[in-house]
């Protein structure tokens, strides 16, 4: 009930930078995917991470328009679109860059993507 209260459970957008830093405060794990709107790549992030985020409550899955913010994606080193950064304990631990973590194609199945996060401790994998 804590975890669904701070918005585990669901895969949703946060509207900027500042957001970003509340949230991963209050939550453990975090996957925030940074996107861009014309990138195809991220439309097929962003139907892997809905799946995961229903099924990995322990887990806060963000999005954020990479376009909308500049100081966060130099300052995490993002370049390539899409980027998941992996945040643990208000720290970013790890990152999946692009799809090449994820057999380097379009079609990766949801459990590719769900066992590369488990390799990060991001959520409860088995």
């Amino acid at each position: 009930k804590e975890w669904l209260s701070k918005g585990h459970g669901e895969y949703r957008e946060i509207p900027s930078e500042r957001d970003f830093f509340q949230e991963v405060k209050e939550s453990k794990n975090v996957v925030c995917h940074f996107y861009r709107d014309t990138t195809f790549r991220c439309q097929i992030m962003d139907k892997h991470l809905t799946v995961l985020a229903k099924k990995h409550v322990e887990t806060k899955f963000l999005k954020l328009n990479a376009e909308k913010s500049p100081f966060l994606c130099e300052r995490l080193r993002i370049k390539i679109i899409p980027t998941l950064a992996l945040v643990k304990d208000g720290k970013t631990q790890d990152y999946v860059v692009g799809f090449t973590d994820l057999g380097n194609t379009d079609d990766f199945t949801t459990e590719t993507l769900e066992w590369r996060l488990g390799c990060a401790n991001v959520i409860n994998y088995r």
